[in-house]
């Protein structure tokens, strides 16, 4: 996921940003107002009718509305609606949204390689030899799943659709263009100026098939950039990618254009959707965490339930859901102290967290496979979350600092290499005016050109956010080998089957010795420890092991059986 971020627990870097739980933007040229702008969630059981009526007596007024899950965009000049929608019998709470401040120019866990640039000066390069597009022998972590013995069975079915649930994907990208789907591809979370930059277009809500963030265009990539001679491949090379922008370009994920994205993914009968992000503002939402206010607590109630209710509605209606665990090298079971949370809209203060009503979402949400990362050594990333009570697999996620004592030591080439596009590139300071590579970012940042003269560009990150879509990739071949027909013209396989298919064939990976891991080799202080408790069957770094996507297409399908 994203540190501010961009994985499911990554670690925030300091930033004062302000923005509540919702996605609905207020327009750059709106005059200076004293009305506001809420999610609002209904009781469960609760009409649409019941809830209108019980938003309009609290002083609100409907804008928007997602029936599937009871969901409503409210706006009110009232200083108490929140309050009075929080004491309404027919409502859960309300959420408010604010705008402050920007996101820190780099993330802190996924371009760590660029924050000690020095380090890696003259470094050597991992290579893992011809492949069948120029750059996938950089490509370690699709040898390491086996992903490129897999294609040779399965390379995907054009059928099966796979939700990018991020920032956008970049679709003028060469190796993603192949594999847009543009009539399923929407955009849920209309630009921010206060937060985001200035809006590149009057409406704020950029056109689908852009990515001014970055992240949803490198997590593509790696799940079905196109085995097509250019470029590099991805792990299921011929599936349909699906664009749902539920990310702000700052990295930022909210209530709103999350559960939209995901309704929209359950109605559109989309295969599997990959999740790389917390919803903000809260690390942990907690139902009645005694460090926070009484509206703060009302929030995150707001935010629990709408996201159960939204994962349920996807996995019902079809599809596989894949998280990211988190940045925040922790045990998901037994999480430290907050201190990072609320990330915007206040200062942030310490908040003990209680396991038993308190959840990192979506990934500790119903039906979420959850993802732990690893570095090409197979050793769990210092920065990756783990535990037994939501790991479910382990896959590549990059990891600068693997290799202590030998060449490879801290190299961008222990990260992962995916699209990226050109635009963020040059906003970072790695791609000229001319779009070619500044001089010192050869090693981190790769150009390809067409015979057309069309280019692309690739470069290195690192994070749960990246381990993520080397499974929803896996996933996507599973349903592209083993699913069926399903309706008029549509084809799937149920998520549970998926599930149980992908456990079963992963690698087993048993606990390291000792089972305490240290990383001060690496540079870590004594906070990154990490246990690894369970078997080799199931344990906390490794889950059912790393995935096999040859042995997930190779293997017959065994309903109903249990890894």
């Amino acid at each position: 996921m994203v540190s501010k971020r961009f994985t499911v627990g990554a670690v925030a870097a300091a930033a004062s940003l302000a923005l509540t739980v919702t996605g609905l933007s207020i327009p750059a040229n709106a005059a200076p107002s004293d009305t506001r702008t809420f999610t609002v969630l209904a009781e469960s059981g609760v009409s649409t009718d019941a809830a209108i009526a019980a938003i309009a007596a609290a002083g609100g007024k409907v804008v928007a509305r997602t029936d599937d899950v009871g969901l409503f965009q409210v706006t009110s000049d009232r200083a108490d609606f929140a309050s009075r929608a929080t004491a309404a019998g027919a409502l859960v709470g309300a959420a408010e949204e604010k705008a402050i401040g920007r996101k820190p120019k780099l993330d802190r866990v996924e371009q760590e390689h660029l924050l000690a640039a020095a380090a890696t000066k003259g470094k050597a390069a991992r290579n893992n030899g011809k492949k069948m597009d120029p750059l996938d022998d950089k490509l370690w972590g699709l040898d390491m799943i086996r992903a490129d013995k897999a294609r040779k069975i399965e390379p995907g079915d054009r059928r099966v659709t796979v939700g990018i649930l991020d920032t956008g994907v970049d679709a003028s990208q060469p190796d993603l263009a192949p594999n847009f789907n543009w009539a399923l591809s929407r955009n849920f979370a209309p630009d921010i100026p206060e937060v985001d930059g200035p809006c590149e277009v009057a409406s704020c809500l950029d056109p689908v098939g852009t990515d001014d963030g970055g992240h949803g265009t490198h997590v593509a990539g790696t799940i079905g950039a196109a085995a097509n001679g250019f470029g590099l491949s991805g792990v299921a090379p011929n599936v349909s990618l699906v664009e749902l922008k539920g990310g702000q370009d700052s990295g930022y994920f909210f209530l709103n254009p999350v559960v939209n994205s995901l309704v929209h993914a359950g109605r559109s009968g989309l295969d599997v959707v990959n999740m790389s992000f917390y919803v903000d503002p809260w690390l942990y939402n907690c139902t009645a965490n005694p460090a926070d206010s009484p509206e703060a607590q009302a929030e995150q109630r707001t935010v629990i339930e709408a996201m159960k209710r939204a994962l349920n509605f996807a996995h019902h209606k079809g599809v596989t859901l894949v998280g990211s665990l988190g940045n925040n090298h922790e045990d998901l079971g037994a999480p430290r102290t907050d201190v990072s949370s609320p990330d915007y809209g206040a200062d942030p203060y310490p908040r003990p967290i209680d396991n038993a009503t308190c959840w990192d979402l979506p990934v500790e949400g119903p039906h979420v496979i959850g993802v732990s990362a690893v570095g090409p050594s197979g050793k769990k990333s210092d920065y990756s979350n783990y535990g037994t009570e939501q790991i479910s697999v382990a896959a590549p996620g990059g990891w600068f600092r693997d290799g202590f004592g030998t060449d490879t030591y801290r190299t961008d080439a222990n990260m992962i290499l995916s699209t990226y596009p050109k635009k963020v590139l040059q906003e970072e300071g790695s791609v000229d005016e001319n779009g070619d590579i500044v001089a010192g970012f050869e090693n981190s940042v790769f150009k390809q050109c067409t015979a057309k003269g069309e280019c692309g560009y690739y470069t290195y990150l690192q994070g749960t956010s990246m381990a993520s879509p080397h499974v929803s990739g896996v996933a996507a071949l599973i349903v592209s080998k083993h699913g069926k027909k399903q309706g008029r013209n549509g084809y799937g396989m149920a998520p549970n089957l998926v599930e149980q298919h992908l456990y079963r064939t992963a690698a087993e990976h048993a606990c390291p010795e000792p089972r305490l891991q240290s990383y001060t080799n690496e540079g870590r202080d004594a906070e990154f420890d990490a246990y690894c408790a369970g078997s080799l069957n199931f344990n906390g770094f490794y889950g059912y092991g790393i995935v096999d996507a040859y042995a997930a297409v190779k293997t017959p399908v065994k309903p109903n059986v249990r890894p």
